[in-house]
């Protein structure tokens, strides 16, 4: 029998309410044999995400040395929702020993990751699973990278016995004995990584919407669903902002050919976005699959004469900005320019003071401006490269809005086009992207 692997988010385990849906999602399928889940998320507009609770339970410990009351939000609320599921559960225990280990630990990795822990194991008990720790069958090599050998080992034998198993995502164990987290929203990571471990048939992300939308609703209206996606284009919309499933989560998956699947657990009927691997993709005749963007980047412009003649140009101005530990989203050139686009929340005042002066010292260039403030939009689409004339109907669109591009990228697999504009253009340039491509 094939094997499904599940991962339901935090809207989708933010009360016991909710949490019964997920007991008759995988009810419904036999398949869906392994489950990984996210603490709790927000059960109302302006509620708090267990995990947010979880990083202010660190930060008062730092500053007091001991928790106080701070842990009392996330004991209610585990609490409430054993509670509202029925459960014989002696959750009181398990969150006295939660709360000793979190003083004792004294790590922020290991606080924050008793959301899941904490999910995981009143899921498990709802769903007459097994509970397998990712503690101990998750790990990180000493650079901080997924130890994929021993991983996908360590959890294939740990489930392969279990009928039902729930594991909860966002963390492992580190080279030195310690949780260790993904980054957030890393729970999508943990459960490909666990569909790869165990040579699932789908990964399921279960989250609450219907799938993957061409566009952030926030700004049009109705976006249409996709469909279908490729791997290379959802690494393209998420990694801009479309964030409904961590771009990193690809990887795991992708090496086996595993397809994901969006799917709304409020919505279990909906169809979904299926997201495969180029190898069995096949395009459904769309121009552009999506649009997706971010705002606030800066801009380093430099120029030089005969900059491309001179050997090691553009490595001594990345040296110049690597040693101050900032990266570099996109290097637009020219044969006498080329600009570092940089996402302003690595800048400080100083750091980009110390780059500017470093770039002038290494190549003495004719002229270094800072543009601030600017937004990137990327549109993606594999019917792009085949098809004349999108570039023009991109920027005729733009242009139309009344929007001034500053600055264009296009990727080697002309698989995206990237412009970048003043933040208070976003809303306006996306929404003209869209209609033209969509509408």
């Amino acid at each position: 029998m094939s094997v499904k692997v599940c991962k339901f988010g935090g809207t989708s385990m933010a009360d016991g309410n909710v949490i019964k849906r997920v007991k008759a999602i995988t009810d419904d399928d036999e398949e869906r044999k392994f489950v990984v889940v996210s603490a709790p998320g927000k059960r109302y507009s302006g509620d708090i995400k267990v995990t947010d609770m979880l990083y202010e339970c660190h930060k008062k410990l730092m500053s007091e040395g001991s928790l106080g009351d701070s842990f009392a939000a996330v004991r209610d609320r585990f609490t409430s929702i054993v509670k509202e599921l029925g459960l014989d559960f002696d959750i009181k225990s398990v969150l006295d020993e939660t709360e000793r280990r979190i003083e004792r630990e004294c790590s922020e990795d290991f606080t924050a990751s008793r959301g899941e822990y904490l999910s995981a194991r009143i899921t498990a008990k709802a769903l007459g699973a097994e509970f397998v720790d990712a503690e101990d069958v998750i790990f990180f090599k000493e650079d901080g990278s997924l130890d994929s050998a021993r991983t996908y080992k360590a959890v294939d034998d740990a489930v392969c016995k279990c009928a039902r198993a729930v594991l909860p995502g966002f963390y492992g164990k580190g080279a030195d004995g310690k949780v260790k987290t993904f980054s957030r929203g890393g729970s999508d990571i943990s459960g490909a990584v666990v569909a790869r471990a165990v040579n699932a048939s789908v990964y399921e992300n279960w989250t609450d919407v219907s799938g993957f939308l061409a566009c952030d609703p926030r700004i049009v209206d109705n976006p249409k669903r996709i469909k279908r996606i490729s791997y290379k284009e959802l690494r393209e919309l998420s990694y801009m902002g479309a964030n409904v499933l961590h771009s990193d989560s690809i990887f795991p998956v992708r090496k086996a050919n595993i397809p994901i699947v969006i799917k709304n657990t409020f919505r279990p009927e909906d169809e979904g976005t299926e997201i495969l691997p180029s190898s069995r993709y096949t395009p459904l005749g769309n121009v552009v699959t999506g649009v997706a963007g971010k705002k606030n980047f800066t801009v380093i412009f430099i120029e030089k004469s005969h900059m491309n003649s001179e050997i090691g140009f553009i490595g001594k101005v990345l040296c110049a900005v690597a040693a101050e530990g900032v990266s570099v989203e996109h290097i637009p050139s020219g044969i006498d320019t080329m600009s570092l686009v940089i996402e302003s929340c690595q800048l400080t005042d100083s750091k980009l003071g110390k780059i500017t002066e470093d770039i002038k010292e290494s190549v003495n260039p004719d002229l270094i401006r800072i543009i601030e403030n600017i937004a990137l939009i990327a549109t993606v689409g594999h019917g792009m490269s085949s098809s004349v004339g999108t570039s023009a109907r991109l920027f005729n669109a733009i242009a139309a809005a009344d929007v001034n591009i500053k600055m264009i990228d296009q990727g080697s697999s002309e698989m995206n086009i990237i412009v970048g504009v003043k933040n208070d253009d976003y809303e306006k340039c996306i929404s003209a992207i869209y209609s033209e491509f969509f509408r």
